[in-house]
């Protein structure tokens, strides 16, 4: 969270484009606790509100507090450039234990605009529709946290668990398609892709759970017209692999 020149935290928070009524905003639910108790905000204090569909940051003062709302007025909006040029998706091979949750809120910080979750043939972890509707809520709370911590405008979804095949098939419209592969070759072309992203176009990267994929899923995606990039000499874990590809293209977009 950026300090103010007071040395005070601007906290944002993000509520539906309902709660915003012209000059007056009504937050509610889990924040309304955190507002009143945790951060012991106080009335005349300011916050930051945004919506999660546009980019305006709404500036507002805090009015009153309901038994389970927070009343805020407007006091300035302001468009506020916090979102990638263009719309990064990661493709996540599932990994084990809570590295999850680790890549989900650094991929967030990054800019990444969606996650999915991949359930590849050599990821260890195995969910069933029951464990992983509770892991999807659970990965979704970590990206709208590390969003209002990034102080971005939107909240980047988590998408259900998929398939090899049914994410190749996800991202088969998208612009710029990659694949780090222990077994690709040829540093220069990896360079060459990443300077060649442009704003506004959509990338997908997708990210090998511990092991790797396996070969058979590699010569699926080239067939579907992903291509197979190095990340260099060493073997990186798929948390490292996943942040420093999406740090590259950071770079590159910004």
């Amino acid at each position: 969270m950026r300090l103010r020149r007071n040395g005070e935290k601007m906290y944002n928070f993000f509520v539906e484009p309902s709660q915003i009524q012209g000059n007056e905003v009504r937050i509610t639910g889990s924040d309304v606790n955190h507002i009143k108790n945790v951060l012991r905000m106080r009335v005349g204090e300011e916050l930051s509100v945004s919506n999660g569909v546009d980019s305006k940051e709404y500036r507002c003062g805090i009015e009153g507090f309901g038994e389970d709302c927070v009343f805020c007025k407007v006091r300035f909006v302001k468009e506020a450039d916090m979102e990638l040029p263009s719309k990064v998706f990661l493709f996540q091979g599932l990994p084990k234990g809570d590295k999850m949750e680790l890549i989900i809120q650094k991929a967030v910080e990054l800019g990444v605009y969606e996650v999915i979750p991949v359930a590849a043939k050599r990821a260890v972890v195995k969910l069933d529709e029951k464990k992983a509707k509770g892991k999807i809520l659970r990965w979704q709370g970590i990206a709208e946290a590390a969003a209002k911590q990034s102080r971005r405008r939107i909240i980047p979804e988590v998408q259900k668990v998929m398939t090899m095949k049914e994410a190749i098939a996800y991202a088969s419209g998208m612009d710029i398609r990659i694949i780090p592969y222990e077994m690709a070759e040829g540093m220069e072309k990896t360079k060459g892709i990443i300077a060649s992203l442009k704003p506004g176009q959509t990338i997908a990267v997708f990210i090998g759970p511990e092991g790797g994929f396996e070969e058979s899923e590699i010569e699926e995606a080239k067939a579907a017209g992903i291509y197979p990039i190095t990340m260099g000499r060493r073997i990186l874990r798929t948390e490292t692999a996943a942040l420093a590809i999406l740090a590259w293209i950071m770079y590159q977009l910004e």
